[in-house]
């Protein structure tokens, strides 16, 4: 018998005379939410994710094994009746492995106009705890498959902690059920549907789900995480690979297309001191459950590395790899270079203004170069089940770019963010940790697909729940929902306070459990935009033809050219699109600056007015049409010769650039 959350178990009678009390209205909408809910969602022929899939992690809730045959509840409402005397029935109470722990949801059809409402979706794509076990990030892939596109992704999970941690150690009282342990006890384990150790996994395990199938399987496994779990995962389309934050050691590995672990960056060691930080080393504490010190209360007790090296989100956008690191949640990059590897160049990008020091759990770029960060709460765990993070408190903010620059001020990004309305409760701060971008909707809430990034969404908790407006809220569905919010990205406060401008999606489809809190996790949507790039988004295709020098050169003597051409990398910004050029100095020329001009009619070229040693160089490309071929000249030179004045010398060489076929969003 599936239980709802655990804090509250209750008989399906107590449910059923509970749901009698609500308005009629409510019922109907409760008993149409359990149809799809009967079962999961087995593999199928045909694909589960399309453009728009929306796909959303959580708790997947408790049971109380073979508790039918000790009770018959339909007489006995009062289910401790049907446990021996003195028991507990929290201390007998497991993790539902029958459940679901992410849902793929169809939002395609959101039924009408954004009125704050509980949207019902056909029946989701479900994959179980006793699948996968407690899951919290998620991301897709690019569909590639056998070297080919697809156009269907897979998705990828990691294996969490942030839904708290259970133990057991064997079955004492010959109950058939192992006997839930608070402490640390010889023999314990892990419980079945924590870490999906009945099909191999553990806490550092990343699954994947077949975006055709639904098949599961494991992906990639980090096997010297001791409990903590995966904080993040994101996928590098570029290079086609993955990153993914170790919340046991720090570390952030890089996992090849097949799953296995490549390298790692540490951030504690290679990246603070970039901002004029100590570096700080793992501390080697871990997670033993066999141990005196172990308490599942206490996250303290778990394994976790320092806070100021703990890396929880990761998201990949512009050949560099964004970050957040502790609860002070500082946001950071470090550059991936041409080979996908770490670039070794860490970079504080700036540190989070919010009501509360909470740690930023998601990473998320528009194609107008926005960065959405998605706070959530500090980790509890309760031993009912009740509550995995202390929510109510957690912002959804977004940054932009300094355009042009503020010298003045230490990072590029602005000061002070913008902030959305999450969830009905006072102060609307329901955040439970992810978000994603959407494509738009129109005015009847269908999704419109030519729209790449015009809605935002992300999890909460308690989103409908204000008995100062439950008149209002009363015709939009039940008010104890948990789930997603969904809201064009342009309503940030003060708009949309109370959010009648948004939608509603509950996660588990239950609505008995106004008081939990935490037990949804991570959003994420599949919206590729064929043919469009965003902002600062490293864009595939385009290059550069062989370059030419002028006709005199090279001089006699077979002296080599004094500049060359390694690679070129193009990104689209608000002023149009970029072409980063990586250079060469193969006769030791020793220049360090360049100039750029067009020699094509029509296009403009603009030079770079600064460069760093070491860097590439960056110059502006407007007026031509995408896929063209445009030729720039380059004067290569050393600063310190133009400084003295009067002639300098310069070596000349036109690059034929032949840009992306791909248009820069406006």
């Amino acid at each position: 018998m599936s239980c709802d959350h655990g804090a509250f178990v209750r008989s399906r009678a107590g449910r059923l005379r509970q749901a009698m009390q609500l308005a009629s209205g409510f019922l109907a909408l409760a008993l149409a939410t359990t149809l799809w809910f009967g079962g999961a969602v087995q593999a199928q022929e045909t694909q589960i994710i399309h453009p728009g899939s929306m796909a959303v992690t959580g708790f997947s809730g408790t049971v109380i094994p073979d508790f039918e045959q000790v009770s018959n509840f339909a007489e006995d409402p009062n289910f401790e009746e049907g446990l021996p005397p003195g028991v507990e029935p929290v201390d007998e109470t497991f993790i539902d492995t029958t459940r679901a722990t992410l849902r793929v949801f169809d939002v395609s059809r959101l039924g009408g106009p954004a009125s704050g409402q509980l949207v019902f979706t056909p029946p989701p794509f479900e994959v179980t705890a006793g699948q996968i076990g407690q899951v919290f990030a998620i991301t897709y892939d690019d569909g590639v498959r056998d070297g080919a596109p697809s156009g269907i992704p897979n998705l990828y999970a990691g294996a969490t902690s942030l839904h708290g941690i259970r133990i057991v150690t064997s079955d004492e009282d010959a109950d058939g059920r192992p006997e839930r342990q608070r402490r640390g006890a010889a023999g314990a384990t892990f419980m079945d549907g924590q870490f999906g150790t009945e099909n191999g996994g553990g806490p550092g395990t990343i699954w994947k789900i077949d975006g055709i199938t639904g098949q599961v399987s494991k992906f990639a496994d980090i096997d010297t995480n001791s409990g903590p779990g995966i904080g993040d995962v994101t996928f590098d389309n570029i290079h086609r690979q993955f990153f993914a934050s170790d919340l046991d050691t720090g570390l952030i590995h890089r996992i090849d297309a097949n799953g296995a672990l490549v390298d790692t960056f540490d951030h504690g060691v290679a990246g603070r001191p970039a901002h004029r930080l100590a570096p700080l080393a793992d501390d080697g504490s871990a997670m033993d459950i066999e141990g005196a010190a172990f308490d599942s209360e206490d996250p303290d007790s778990w394994g976790y590395t320092q806070d100021e090296r703990r890396v929880w989100s990761v998201a990949y956008h512009g050949a560099r790899l964004y970050y957040s690191v502790g609860e002070k949640a500082e946001i950071w990059s470090v550059g991936i270079a041409r080979d996908g590897s770490f670039a070794g160049d860490p970079r504080w990008e700036l540190t989070v203004k919010a009501d509360k020091d909470h740690v930023v759990t998601d990473i998320a770029f528009d194609i107008s170069g926005f960065m959405y960060l998605a706070q959530r709460g500090p980790v509890e765990n309760r031993y009912d089940y009740s509550r995995f993070a202390d929510s109510g408190e957690g912002e959804v903010i977004r940054y932009w770019r300094e355009n042009p620059d503020d010298p003045a001020t230490e990072s590029i990004w602005v000061e002070m963010p913008q902030d959305y309305v999450i969830g009905f409760p006072e102060d609307n701060q329901q955040s439970a940790g992810g978000l994603d971008l959407q494509y738009g909707y129109d005015a009847d809430g269908n999704l419109d697909t030519s729209v790449c990034t015009e809605t935002l969404v992300k999890t909460g908790d308690k989103l409908r729940d204000n008995p100062a407006l439950a008149e209002q809220l009363a015709g939009g569905g039940p008010l104890a929902m948990h789930g997603v919010q969904i809201t064009p990205t342009a309503l940030v406060r003060p708009a949309n306070i109370p959010p009648f401008g948004s939608w509603f999606v509950d996660f588990d489809g239950y609505f008995e459990d106004p008081e939990v809190e935490a037990h949804v996790g991570d959003v994420e949507v599949w919206h590729p935009c064929e043919g469009r790039a965003g902002y600062y988004e490293q864009i595939p295709g385009g290059g550069y033809l062989p370059p030419f020098y002028p006709p005199d050169f090279p001089p006699p003597g077979g002296v080599p050219p004094c500049l060359d051409v390694e690679d070129v990398r193009y990104f689209c910004t608000p002023s149009g699109l970029e072409a980063e050029l990586h250079l060469r100095d193969p006769a030791g020329f020793g220049s360090d600056s360049i100039k750029a001009l067009s020699r094509t009619s029509d296009v403009g070229v603009i030079s770079p007015q600064s460069h760093a040693p070491g860097t590439a160089y960056t110059i502006g490309i407007t007026g031509h049409y995408p896929g063209d071929t445009v030729d720039v000249g380059l004067c290569f030179y050393r600063q310190s010769d133009r400084d003295r004045g009067g002639y300098f010398p310069c070596c000349k060489m036109t690059v034929p650039l032949r840009t992306p076929a791909v248009s820069c969003e406006r």
